[in-house]
């Protein structure tokens, strides 16, 4: 695969990592949904930036199926239509897949101005399906998710891709 000038050669992602992640993204949705602020519209979606970032990154491990079964304990935990966050979050994976390649060429900063139409569609397909099913309107706030979700996206890359930027055997002579 031919890099970006620069960037740093990373080591394979271990895939019990991926899937602790993946966990805690949910446990911590599931944890803010009945914290503090509730289900407050602006409140961002970790568990969506945690499945972007890992599709776009492994998309090999971490597809469009991942991305419907986590919706599907997001329906059950947030007792809302069946099949709400899994369409969401299916159409937000297949759009980071398809982009993956071309995403991994700009920096991190240039990225989060590039997923943050993902995380839009994913909360459009959710809030279109609340109105179709009957729901009452959010207000004017449900547009700041989003934004906080692309910001977001700087410190999740740092944290998720730390375990990979690590050398296997740290040596003084050695670059990597």
């Amino acid at each position: 695969m031919i890099m970006r000038p620069g960037q740093q050669l990373l080591l394979p992602a271990n895939p019990v990592f991926i899937a602790v992640s993946l966990v805690l993204a949910l446990l911590f949705n599931m944890a803010e949904n009945i914290g503090l602020w509730g289900r407050a519209p602006w409140v961002p979606d970790l568990l969506a930036v945690v499945l972007v970032f890992w599709s776009v990154h492994q998309p090999q491990r971490v597809a469009i199926g991942t991305a419907f079964v986590f919706g599907l304990f997001m329906d059950v935990h947030q007792v809302s239509l069946l099949g709400l966050h899994a369409l969401a979050y299916s159409v937000m994976s297949f759009l980071a897949i398809a982009m993956h390649r071309r995403l991994l060429w700009f920096t991190v900063p240039s990225q989060a101005m590039q997923v943050l139409p993902l995380f839009v569609v994913a909360h459009l397909v959710q809030f279109v399906l609340r109105m179709l099913g009957g729901g009452t309107f959010p207000g004017w706030s449900i547009l700041l998710a989003p934004v906080i979700e692309a910001l977001l996206w700087p410190l999740v890359s740092i944290v998720l891709l730390a375990p990979q930027r690590m050398a296997p055997d740290p040596d003084k002579t050695r670059p990597l």
